[in-house]
């Protein structure tokens, strides 16, 4: 049994594996963000109300987002551990589950887009003239949120077939058809928005429309693949001889993967009130957000895949039986994130100097981004921690757990103190997401203390 420091850290071996399985989900995720990140200064040299309609439009896709996520990734559980019990018609099952939960998120998404959307949209926007035009800002909105949900279903397609492959451990293909995607979309992006090479200009619809494409380009590019390489992708050989699931399966699909569903749905609804209670002083603290949260997902992109890390490489030794490799493997997985946490903060410290005034935007803005950006560099380590832990609780099943873990602090602790803050007092912005961020150390304490237990080490796929 390990002990003292080597408790923590691995072994050549084992950092070879991890890195085997993070970098590519890394290299994906910082391509998709830094191509995201060159969207947004691009929207951002039209204008502050271009910038800040497309922000809150992209606060609800990533509500989408989190929802197609955690209706995949709670039946992806049972795809880890299914794979390291080399059982292909349960991979095929889950993979069919997938495609239908998929397909149902998708149009409840889309009608809530064509019937709410323009009031969504107004809940952000806060504030008199001199912080930007709000009913500029409402048309801008309205114009990319028209556009960007024809891409939703290539979105739910697309994340079915990525997510199987990456709790099957393969996580380059997912890798190559995101770099694919997103040089797609730059290169759209900059003909589209300032009309190039013979292209109108469309400006916010331009990013939109450059969006939708590239996402249409990813599915295809990921299911060809996928199909013409039965080889490595075993599972795929008969996946459409029947889209019917096994009732029992679905019922333990359902009842294990529901509250991931509910969680991811509820804490992407959760973050998107704080950013609209944080809009409450204007739309100065929504532009500033957008330019912070910007390069700090490009950042994160570290804990992201470490978080999927525990999820691939826990998952399926638990689905293979053994259970004390798992615990050593786990917590070196977060001892190394967490470690990874003070590096990524020295990072978005340096950025903090420079990267806001790359935006066409007022001093008043990048000033106030600047100090969100040294805010989030403070917490790094402790999201380090929430990502692994949680991913940890989630690779045992232990999906009720991960709910209350996740969504209950939030809306019970958080969101509450957020609302009363930005409604009932004059305190700035800036202190308000301080103080919010300061309630998620009981979070991670709760988080180490529930991983630690060792309730998680379970097989589920028995």
């Amino acid at each position: 049994m390990e002990t003292g420091i080597r408790k923590y850290i691995g072994n050549r071996k084992f950092y070879r594996r991890l890195m085997g399985i993070a970098v590519p989900i890394m290299v994906q995720n910082a391509i998709t963000n830094f191509v995201s990140l060159l969207d947004n200064i691009m929207v951002g040299q039209i204008g502050t109300e271009e910038m800040s309609g497309v922000a809150i439009v992209n606060q609800l896709m990533f509500v989408f987002f989190l929802t197609i996520f955690g209706g995949l990734s709670g039946v992806g559980i049972f795809t880890a551990q299914y794979y390291g019990q080399r059982d292909d018609e349960g991979i095929r099952h889950t993979f069919r589950y997938k495609l239908w939960m998929g397909a149902i998120l998708t149009v409840i998404a889309v009608l809530v887009f064509l019937f709410f959307g323009e009031r969504l949209i107004r809940l952000f926007l806060n504030g008199d003239a001199s912080a930007g035009n709000v009913d500029e800002a409402l048309m801008h909105g309205k114009t990319y949120i028209d556009i960007i949900m024809y891409s939703m279903p290539a979105v739910a397609i697309s994340f079915s077939y990525t997510g199987t492959m990456r709790d099957c451990g393969k996580t380059v293909m997912p890798m190559v058809s995101g770099i694919i995607a997103v040089l797609t979309n730059l290169v759209l992006d900059y003909v589209l928005i300032f009309g190039k090479l013979g292209f109108p200009k469309l400006g916010v619809a331009g990013a939109a429309t450059a969006t939708v494409i590239a996402r249409y380009i990813e599915m295809a590019v990921v299911v060809i693949w996928c199909h013409t390489h039965t080889k490595i992708y075993t599972y795929v050989k008969g996946l459409y001889r029947t889209m019917l699931v096994p009732w029992r399966m679905v019922k333990e699909f359902f009842i294990k993967g529901m509250p991931i569903l509910i969680n991811e749905t509820i804490w992407s609804i959760g973050m998107s009130t704080l950013v609209q209670c944080y809009s409450m002083r204007g739309m100065e603290a929504v532009a500033a957000l957008n330019i912070s949260n910007t390069i700090s997902n490009l950042l994160n992109v570290v804990f992201i895949a470490m978080g999927d890390a525990v999820a691939i490489i826990v998952g399926q030794l638990l689905g293979a039986g053994k259970m004390e490799e798992a615990k050593s493997t786990d917590t070196k997985i977060i001892a190394f994130a967490f470690a990874s946490g003070f590096i990524v903060s020295i990072g978005l410290v340096i950025a903090s100097f420079f990267f806001p005034s790359l935006y066409n935007t007022s001093e008043e803005v990048q000033s106030l981004a600047a100090s969100f950006m040294l805010i989030q560099a403070i917490f790094m380590p402790q999201i380090a921690i929430l990502h692994t832990s949680y991913f940890t609780l989630r690779s045992g099943g232990k999906t009720m757990i991960t709910f209350a873990f996740d969504s209950g602090v939030l809306w019970l602790l958080s969101i509450p103190t957020a609302f009363v803050l930005s409604r009932f007092t004059g305190i700035g912005v800036v202190w308000i997401i301080t103080i919010v961020n300061l309630l998620d150390c009981l979070k991670c304490a709760v988080g180490l203390i529930l991983v630690k237990k060792n309730t998680w080490m379970q097989t589920i796929t028995v």
